[in-house]
């Protein structure tokens, strides 16, 4: 194994990231950063260049052990090769590929705002081209390793989640979030697995919890007071840990797993928290939270 920066890196040593997915969904911000993190960079790639920029890179005086390539629909019909050439790079290199959703709803204001027709568009409206991109992405985003949906997400924001992710890799086989949320306002779109804290008495219902969180002791021992409650965290971590296990043997680095309860503010941040402080005992894990829909009234 090379341990300086003047020795190329191997295939099996090399790090590709495929950066795809919805036009308008922040892939310009991700690029920058992933540069940050000193990736190597290459915007709007046609996915027939991927291998001779992996066999160039790979004769580089000082090699480059992590390539990021932005491969969208800007490549018209070359991109209708893309997941052809994923399978074929990921027989001799590791290839992992990162999909960006946004809704509708947003997708249009972001291009109303920027003033520039979709690249489908065509003669049709902001939705028809928006709706012909999901038809021809949904296989590669099926196949994807991480999805991000930036609905709700600014530049800086967005910046900051990919930093966590690419900068916690070298720590942890698995990077794993464990988000809570509220049913009421709609389920993650990123999230591996969901589970559902609504069986549980809602503390919103006592005048006296109602204004704290689940990150405050007093909702939070009353939530994991309750009956059901410890048994229902010892099962799911039990659940996880074949889980994780299965994907570190199978390279899956990335791993969301949200708890939703009515508003997301009381019973499933408290679970959140619980359940991402046993997954720390897992070897292999770098475990934190996030907490999407807290402050919302």
């Amino acid at each position: 194994m090379a341990t300086d920066g003047d020795t190329p890196a191997s295939a099996e040593q090399q790090e590709v990231l495929i950066v795809t997915g919805m036009s308008g969904a922040g892939r310009s911000t991700v690029a920058n950063a992933l540069e940050d993190l000193d990736w190597y960079v290459v915007d709007n790639l046609p996915p027939q260049m991927l291998r001779p920029l992996l066999e160039l890179a790979n004769r580089a005086e000082s090699g480059l052990p992590r390539i990021a390539a932005v491969v969208d629909v800007r490549g018209r019909t070359y991109f209708s090769d893309l997941r052809e050439m994923i399978q074929s790079l990921r027989e001799g290199t590791k290839v992992r590929v990162l999909f960006l959703e946004a809704s509708d709803a947003v997708l249009v204001r972001r291009f109303e705002q920027v003033r520039r027709p979709h690249p489908l568009q065509g003669d049709g409206t902001l939705l028809d081209g928006i709706s012909a991109e999901r038809t021809r992405l949904r296989e590669i985003r099926e196949a994807s390793d991480i999805i991000v949906d930036t609905s709700d997400l600014n530049i800086h924001q967005l910046a900051t989640n990919i930093t966590d992710t690419f900068a916690a890799e070298d720590a942890a086989d698995v990077q794993v979030t464990v988000m809570s949320f509220g049913f009421k306002y709609g389920l993650p779109a990123d999230a591996d697995m969901v589970a559902d804290a609504r069986f549980l008495p809602n503390p919103f219902w006592n005048p006296e919890l109602r204004p704290h969180t689940g990150l405050e002791e007093v909702v939070r021992d009353y939530v994991l007071e309750q009956d059901g409650a410890e048994d229902f965290i010892q099962g799911y971590v039990s659940a996880l840990r074949p889980i994780m296990a299965g994907y570190q043997r199978e390279n899956k680095r990335h791993a969301l797993i949200a708890i939703g309860c009515t508003g997301g503010k009381h019973r499933s941040v408290a679970i959140a928290e619980e359940l991402a402080a046993r997954l720390r005992t897992f070897p292999g894990l770098s475990v934190n939270t996030k907490h999407r829909d807290l402050g919302r009234e």
